[in-house]
């Protein structure tokens, strides 16, 4: 089944399911490599992801969840590819790098886990070292709401956030800022 129908038909399931706004659409690059940034709250979160952006979406996922020989597999066919979490892997990274080398959309929640009492978790350097690394935009991306039958979720689309080309590579501070920077505009998007 092609992507464009997949992603119509979980798009409906989503909009009876729960109410549902989609705030700017435009702001998505319709080609070229770019990483969307997106808070996490759940597991319903790459399935909201994977419906509203209009491309398909690569992701990666803790490795853990590949052990299941089923589960891995759908979420392989999903986009998913496995990353050890806190262990800075290289496989992952060169996975993401030839993700958006190639043109395509990269998702990356920059808090690096689901942080599921609403709060806000400082974001990991990892999204903007990758960003800075594949030279492409980030596109920021909030997920407001409660995943609740019938109630209202929305999901903001923010302006994509570019950073200087420079000659030499950012250093860990400047790839933390440019981090918070990233989770600054997701934050500032959120619906009350």
């Amino acid at each position: 089944m092609g992507h464009r129908i997949l992603q119509t038909l979980v798009r409906g399931f989503l909009r009876i399911v729960f109410s549902c706004r989609v705030e700017g659409s435009d702001n998505m690059p319709a080609e070229g490599g770019v990483i969307v940034a997106l808070n996490h709250r759940s597991y319903w979160d790459v399935v909201f992801a994977g419906s509203f952006v209009r491309r398909p979406l690569r992701y990666m996922a803790k490795a853990g969840l590949f052990k299941n020989p089923i589960f891995g597999r759908l979420i392989t066919a999903l986009g998913a590819f496995p990353v050890q979490r806190g262990k800075g892997d290289i496989g992952a990274i060169k996975s993401a790098l030839g993700i958006l080398k190639s043109g395509n959309v990269l998702l990356i929640f920059p808090e690096g886990k689901r942080v599921l009492d609403g709060s806000r978790e400082k974001a990991k350097p990892g999204v903007a070292m990758i960003a800075s690394m594949a030279k492409v935009p980030v596109v920021p991306i909030c997920i407001s709401g409660k995943y609740k039958f019938r109630h209202r979720i929305t999901f903001s689309i923010g302006a994509p956030i570019y950073f200087p080309d420079g000659a030499k590579r950012p250093g860990g501070e400047e790839l933390q800022q440019m981090a918070d920077r990233i989770m600054d505009a997701v934050y500032a998007m959120e619906v009350k």
